[in-house]
Formats: C-alpha cells, structure tokens, sequence
C-alpha cells in the first residue's frame, strides 16, 4: 500500500530579499539624475517601507524602480501592497508593506478549486496560514500544483514541505 505525500501551500516572502532590494533601490535613486533636488528616499518604516519624494510623479517612479529591484530579486510583486501616493506637508508619501500568510478565505477559495476540478483522493487541510494537500498519488499532486499556478490569485504562493 503506497504512503501519503503532501505539500504545503504558503504565502511567506524572504525578508532578506527584501531588504537587497530595497537597499538597491536607495542606492540607485541616491545615484540617478531624474531623483536629484527632489528629496528622494525609501526607507524601512518599522515593518512598512516609506518612500517619499517632492512630487507624485517622482515617489511613482521610486515605487518603480523598488518594484523592478523586487523582481529580479525573485520576490512577487502580488507580495507587496503598495497604497496610493499622499501629500504631507511639502512632500509626497507611499508606504508598501509586504503580506505573509493565506488568508481563511483564500484557502477556503483554493480546496473549493481543487474539490470541483481537482483529482478525485486529493485532501486539503488549513492549517492556519497554510493550507496542507495530501494525495496517495505524487502524479496528483502535481497536477493541484499546476493548478494553483494556472489559477492567479491575487496573493503570491509558493510550495513547501514536499514529502
């Protein structure tokens, strides 16, 4: 009789990437003509990054280039959530945080994806911000993860705990 194999949905980002990419992006609006006289900064704001800058048009682009740094990095870009520009005083504000975790509803979204149009003995386990697939068939549990992938949702997931 085969033994059960599973595999662990999560949605975690590497706070070490991150940080590179943010420390890429300061140094590369510190250097950059277009960010000069315009008090561009990106900083960590406790767990929030803070970008600011003299107009809304330059704090956009700081938002660009962090998001550029994120993806060669190999961070997800549906892993930060970054809020709209604001005014404060003279300057212009964004603050991005990064989302950890699979929310209930998203896990509930993808064991009702899986249950529907899923391999028949696949089951699915929350297990807090992760959510568990097990299977007697690793060839089936290949196929949810194809799934997953193909489905895009609005959260970045990855695969772990292959066993």
């Amino acid at each position: 009789m085969a033994s059960e194999s599973s595999f662990d949905v999560v949605s975690k980002v590497d706070r070490q990437e991150v940080d590179n990419a943010l420390n890429q992006a300061a140094k590369e609006v510190g250097q950059r003509y277009d960010f000069k006289n315009t008090d561009a900064k990106i900083a960590w704001s406790g767990e929030n990054i803070e970008m600011e800058a003299v107009s809304e048009e330059r704090v956009k682009a700081i938002l660009d280039v962090f998001q550029s740094k994120l993806i060669r990095r190999g961070v997800s870009l549906k892993a930060l959530d970054a809020g709209d520009p604001r005014q404060s005083g003279k300057l212009w504000k964004i603050t991005a945080s990064t989302k950890q975790g699979i929310k209930t509803e998203d896990a509930k979204k993808i064991t009702k994806m899986l249950r529907d149009e899923g391999p028949k003995g696949v089951k699915t386990q929350i297990q807090g911000e992760e959510l568990r697939i097990s299977s007697k068939s690793r060839d089936d549990l290949q196929e949810v993860q194809r799934m997953i992938k193909e489905a895009d949702y609005d959260f970045a997931v990855q695969f772990v705990n292959y066993r």
